[in-house]
């Protein structure tokens, strides 16, 4: 027999990303439609269990889509990660009388979602993250934000890198996944990308790449290079040592995770957040929502975590002959 939800919980786990606001106020709005009620959750997990819990009703989220962060604010959680932790979470749910929960972030707060439903809380992940490394899902909150600020940040590096003849490497996020990179490194027409999946760590092409192309005159060199491979500083020394050219290397940093997000990621946020309020007041848990070939779909938690996902080989050979 399904349990009737009654009050649910909303919380941002792991890193913040461009569009968890609209998909609060997507969870918060829908509920309140089902007549649901609604509580925040701040701080992720370690607020659930500090118990910084508030009601939350429609007023709560306006003019909130077009904020970047969260508003409910997010960290990290050790605790939690304990079985001791994870019940203490489920029963202060039960004394605040959440019987459910959405909880948006990456791979990592999907455990801690799969824990409240082994104890009893009807829980829904939503994959909110800068890094598009869910496999379950084509689209991740965040994503569509993070490329566009990292490829105008790299449009202003390149023209400064022509002005200098430089060569310059810039360095994305995307912890050891490389869609960012990959992505930028179409979008900004780089001369070498490199990517955790695929880099061979051979250091002696990209500096031959960067000789043959000063043969046929070209005044810069962008080598885009994802945080999972790192070490652009000192990569950048090695280069300029062997090639001669002055080599520079720019880190682009938290600046991705920031910043208004994008109509892309406000519209996917608003519809995964709402789709995440009707399955969990149908009585669904420990499922994660997905967008899959045009559709919201949906997954249990642990057959997601199992997928893999590998950078699409097609786009990565096109990005390879582009640059040459």
């Amino acid at each position: 027999m399904e349990k009737e939800i009654k009050t649910i919980g909303v919380l941002t786990s792991g890193g913040d990303a461009p569009g968890m606001n609209a998909a609060i106020r997507a969870v918060v709005r829908k509920a309140i439609q089902n007549g649901v009620s609604v509580k925040g959750i701040k701080k992720g997990y370690q607020g659930l269990l500090n118990e910084e819990i508030i009601d939350l009703e429609a007023k709560n989220v306006s003019d909130t889509i077009q904020r970047g962060g969260t508003i409910l604010g997010t960290a990290r959680c050790l605790e939690f990660k304990t079985e001791e932790g994870q019940q203490k979470g489920a029963e202060i749910c039960r004394k605040h009388g959440i019987d459910g929960m959405v909880v948006i972030g990456g791979d990592g707060s999907y455990r801690g979602a799969q824990a409240l439903s082994r104890n009893g809380i009807n829980t829904i992940g939503i994959p909110g993250t800068i890094d598009l490394d869910i496999a379950c899902t084509d689209y991740t909150i965040g994503f569509d934000t993070a490329v566009n600020t990292a490829m105008q940040a790299i449009d202003k590096v390149r023209d400064t890198s022509s002005s200098h003849e430089r060569c310059s490497i810039i360095e994305v996020m995307g912890r050891n996944a490389g869609y960012i990179a990959l992505w930028c490194g179409i979008a900004n027409g780089a001369e070498d990308i490199l990517l955790p999946e695929k880099y061979d760590f051979n250091e002696q092409q990209i500096i031959n790449n960067i000789i043959n192309n000063r043969k046929k005159g070209k005044k810069h060199h962008i080598i885009i290079n994802a945080e999972g491979i790192g070490h652009s500083t000192s990569m950048a020394r090695r280069i300029e040592a062997a090639t001669g050219v002055e080599t520079r290397a720019t880190i682009l940093g938290y600046m991705q995770r920031g910043g208004s997000p994008t109509c892309k990621d406000r519209v996917y946020a608003s519809l995964m957040g709402a789709y995440a309020a009707d399955i969990l007041c149908a009585g669904k848990t420990n499922r994660v929502v997905g967008y899959k070939n045009g559709e919201l779909v949906d997954f249990d938690i642990e057959e997601a975590l199992q997928m893999t996902k590998e950078i699409p080989e097609y786009d990565y050979q096109v990005s390879k002959f582009l640059s040459r």
